[in-house]
């Protein structure tokens, strides 16, 4: 007999949380590591986890069309959130896991409520806060999925508005990653004042 995979519990950790008196648990996460075009975005959030959003979820496993959903429920449930976001002139000046660990702690640190822990998706982060990192986070935490589809939206609609001033790069579909057309762009048509040069040095002459 076939076995089916069980579905993790995305409030494991929030609930032994609670049960040790944390009020206050901020999830933090970060979209757009990889591509060669755009920002990398952070969200953090702490959710009213007496009213939990059903579908929240790693941003990857949530389609885009329930991802636009989900957003405005995030935001409407959310007790606090922040999303920040550093250009690829950041990214390019201290390296993308440099400026992704600085946007995590400016998007914390932004929050109107302050946490009483942070979980965050298996970075270390210098904080004046505690913090537990999580590796997978994003699919195992309920707090950190909220931050992550939030991420990823705030990202994807700044990408969609790229693609209308630079339509050659198919933005709007790639969202800055690195696939076969955005490449062959890059090739015929030089860089956007967005490309990260570090990243696309390889393409362009």
């Amino acid at each position: 007999m076939e076995k089916t995979l069980e579905k993790p519990d995305l409030l494991f950790f929030e609930r032994q949380l609670l049960a040790k008196g944390y009020r206050y648990i901020c999830g933090v996460d970060e979209v757009g590591r990889g591509p060669l075009a755009g920002p990398v975005t952070c969200s953090a959030i702490i959710m009213d986890l007496e009213h939990i959003i059903e579908g929240v979820n790693d941003s990857k496993k949530v389609s885009e069309i329930k991802r636009k959903k989900l957003f405005p429920l995030i935001l409407e449930n959310a007790i606090s959130i922040c999303t920040m976001s550093f250009d690829n002139h950041k990214i390019d000046e201290v390296n993308i896991l440099n400026a992704t660990k600085a946007c995590m702690v400016e998007a914390i640190l932004g929050l109107e409520t302050k946490p009483d822990i942070v979980l965050v998706d298996a970075l270390k982060l210098d904080l004046p806060y505690p913090t537990k990192a999580i590796i997978h986070g994003d699919a195992l935490s309920y707090t950190i999925g909220a931050a992550s589809i939030v991420a990823k939206v705030s990202r994807d609609e700044f990408m969609c508005e790229l693609a209308k001033v630079y339509p050659q790069y198919g933005f709007e579909k790639n969202k800055g990653y690195g696939t076969a057309v955005h490449i062959e762009a890059i090739k015929k048509f030089g860089a956007t004042p967005y490309h990260r040069e570090s990243f696309i040095k390889n393409f362009v002459s």
